[in-house]
């Protein structure tokens, strides 16, 4: 390979990247972590039911808790980090998911898995309340756009982390789930450590009075919390009830589970960020979240009516509705963020991004009930049920919070 051949290359990799040094840092941080995610979430309860032996009923008790305790957490961690800097409590935050996910690799009863799924549980809350703060300080004044950009750096590298995990799960050894639980350790070490090479970025809310918790009392954020909340149920769509809608209800191959949630990466990964540039208001992420609504509604339909017909045309339902549900996800995302950010004074990012994952995690915890309730158990009305409940939030999104906004100041 020739030299120009190098720098043709390296000139391709960097305009790939963005420009300011420190959202480069957060970029390679965020693609670190998400690759340990991406292993652990694939091989995670595989490694629970079959190399520590619990059940899968146990495994899904401990997770549960920790995803309880999580709640509280990314509230109260937000707040460390308006108050203490986010760098540090960022970074902090990821050395302690190191160390937490690696006691994974000590438990060999329920009750030693539990109280570790307590402490593991609190991480990826702490983790996006922590970073809200710290990726409004390097996106140059346009969050939205940037945190397009690292959801398709993040999606990328959670397939990536499927595929490695992927090799373990062929080996099927003790060895080899250990193998990927370390590495899931190391992945939030190398993530604390890469971001050490930020700038500083100050603390906002030093020096400024701000009594209890505003983000609790500032109705027109709560409104929108509520919005994202009720809407993030499509996210359990694609990663609980398609994969066993899919091999129990229709007569589709086995290898749709798989094609249907590499489309949606894929579209996340080479439209994110061109869908969030067009939302820059409240008013644009009003009219997303109707879009995402729509959206959702829609490609529930399509794969819902998968059950029935022959496998080929099971499989192009699927597809087709799965095409349609995911530029909902990416209309859905955009307007999150405007909400999280743009709602929100500079000075409590971290406190009001905790408080608005707090709704987004609690509907998380509840919604394999959802699910197993709605379609799985009431078949194609259940899917036309849980259909029209996005669509009618994702329609009131916008009206909802600008009656929030006239009715109550904000904080």
């Amino acid at each position: 390979m020739t030299r120009t051949d190098t720098s043709a290359r390296g000139g391709r990799l960097r305009r790939l990247l963005p420009e300011s040094p420190a959202q480069r840092v957060l970029t390679f941080a965020t693609f670190a972590n998400s690759f340990g995610g991406g292993m652990f979430t694939t091989a995670g309860a595989l490694y629970f039911t079959r190399v520590v032996g619990l059940p899968a009923g146990q495994v899904a008790a401990g997770l549960f808790g920790g995803a309880m305790t999580g709640l509280v957490a990314g509230v109260l961690v937000g707040r460390l980090a308006d108050q203490w800097g986010p760098k540090r409590v960022h970074v902090t935050v990821m050395l302690c998911g190191g160390v937490a996910i690696s006691c994974f690799t000590l438990v060999g009863s329920f009750w030693s898995f539990f109280a570790v799924s307590l402490v593991s549980g609190m991480i990826i809350p702490a983790d996006v309340a922590s970073k809200a703060p710290l990726i409004r300080g390097v996106a140059d004044g346009n969050p939205t756009v940037f945190i397009g950009y690292l959801r398709s750096v993040t999606n990328l590298a959670l397939a990536l982390g499927s595929v490695a995990a992927g090799f373990a799960i062929q080996i099927d050894s003790r060895p080899a789930y250990l193998a990927l639980v370390v590495c899931r350790a190391l992945a939030y070490v190398s993530c604390g450590l890469i971001l050490l090479r930020l700038p500083r970025i100050a603390a906002a809310a030093a020096g400024k009075e701000e009594r209890g918790w505003a983000a609790l009392r500032d109705r027109t954020y709560l409104s929108a919390t509520f919005a994202h909340a009720v809407l993030s149920l499509n996210y359990a769509v694609s990663g609980f009830l398609l994969p066993l809608w899919i091999v129990a209800h229709t007569s589709a191959p086995r290898w749709v589970v798989s094609a249907v949630l590499v489309l949606n990466m894929a579209f996340v990964v080479l439209l994110q960020v061109r869908v969030s540039r067009g939302v820059h208001d409240v008013r644009t992420a009003g009219q997303r979240m109707a879009w995402a609504g729509a959206a959702f509604a829609a490609g529930l339909t399509l794969m819902a009516l998968a059950d029935g017909p022959s496998r080929w045309v099971a499989t192009g339902l699927l597809m087709a509705g799965m095409a349609v549900f995911a530029l909902g996800e990416l209309w859905y995302a955009a307007a999150s963020t405007e909400y999280c950010f743009g709602l929100a004074p500079a000075h409590l990012q971290g406190q009001y991004a905790g408080v608005f994952g707090l709704g987004s995690g609690a509907v998380e915890a509840v919604a394999p009930a959802v699910m197993s309730l709605l379609p799985l158990g009431m078949g194609l009305p259940g899917w036309l049920v849980l259909g029209a409940l996005l669509l009618f939030v994702g329609l009131g999104s916008r009206p909802l919070v600008a009656w929030a906004g006239r009715t109550w100041p904000t904080a």
